[in-house]
């Protein structure tokens, strides 16, 4: 008896474990920069709704002319539900304004604060616990 205890507490530690190992690999500041706000202008490609993190997808036009793909990383589709924010609001074609943060790495993605509709319509859409809560006011603009 006493070595089936000793089992499952050896196994609830392993799992224990698990979870804070998976929630901390998913933290702000290992891969966005909260001092590189930036704010894009671009057109809905893609959009996944999908545990832990949503992310949105859309075309931007550079100054150059040419065409970028950037990826957001939103906060978990039921707290964006919560907030409004369906899949039904985002459909591929809509223009968006996205105010965030870059990846730390300089490609092409980031962590969203907040997507606005041409509308004026806005969501805030991060999730985070150790990202900036309040929206960047300054930074890239494109």
């Amino acid at each position: 008896m006493q070595y089936n205890k000793l089992l499952q507490l050896a196994l609830l530690g392993f799992f224990s474990s698990l979870a804070v190992n998976s929630s901390a690999h998913h933290a702000f500041s290992a891969e966005f920069d909260a001092n590189q706000p930036i704010e894009l202008k671009g057109v809905v490609s893609k959009l996944e709704l999908v545990n832990p993190h949503s992310w949105l997808y859309f075309d931007v036009t550079l100054e150059n002319g040419e065409k970028a793909n950037w990826g957001f990383e939103f906060g978990s589709p039921f707290s964006l539900k919560q907030k409004g924010l369906t899949k039904s609001a985002l459909p591929i074609g809509t223009e968006v304004t996205v105010k965030g943060y870059r990846a730390k790495n300089g490609l092409s993605f980031g962590y969203a604060v907040s997507v606005t509709l041409p509308d004026g319509k806005s969501f805030v859409t991060g999730g985070a616990p150790d990202a900036p809560q309040a929206q960047p006011s300054t930074g890239t603009r494109t």
